[in-house]
């Protein structure tokens, strides 16, 4: 999801404007709310093995860094088959390097890509 701006439009969707409400719960001041703006990230994944540990990479190129690819990385326990990623591209970060302009997503384990899905824009 982007969120671009502190405005929650009610002509929006139901489950879109819950889910804004969502991401400013907590946010007071107009600096809270402006550390809220950005995109977000929810990845569901799944993998029958078990056993090493599972990494989910988000690699991603915003507006303001170029060509260089910035990296994000959640690991989870061996044991687990599925799980749910999120990486927020928020705040500071969101505000001074712009938005993201291309994606892409991998499930690794074992030191191999198992899956992963990018943005058509990603090369």
């Amino acid at each position: 999801m982007h969120l671009r701006n502190r405005e929650i439009a009610d002509e929006e969707e139901p489950m879109i404007r819950g889910e804004q409400r969502r991401l400013f719960h907590g946010a007071i001041g107009v600096r809270e709310q402006e550390q809220c703006l950005g995109h977000y990230y929810t990845v569901l994944w799944r993998n029958d093995e078990v056993g090493e540990p599972v990494e989910v990479r988000f690699e991603y190129q915003q507006g303001e860094s170029g060509s260089r690819v910035l990296t994000k990385t959640q690991t989870f326990d061996g044991s687990m088959e599925k799980g749910r990623a999120e990486f927020r591209i928020i705040g500071d970060e969101y505000l001074k390097k712009g938005r993201v302009l291309a994606w892409r997503c991998s499930l690794w384990r074992g030191g191999r890509e198992i899956e992963h899905r990018q943005s058509y824009l990603w090369e």
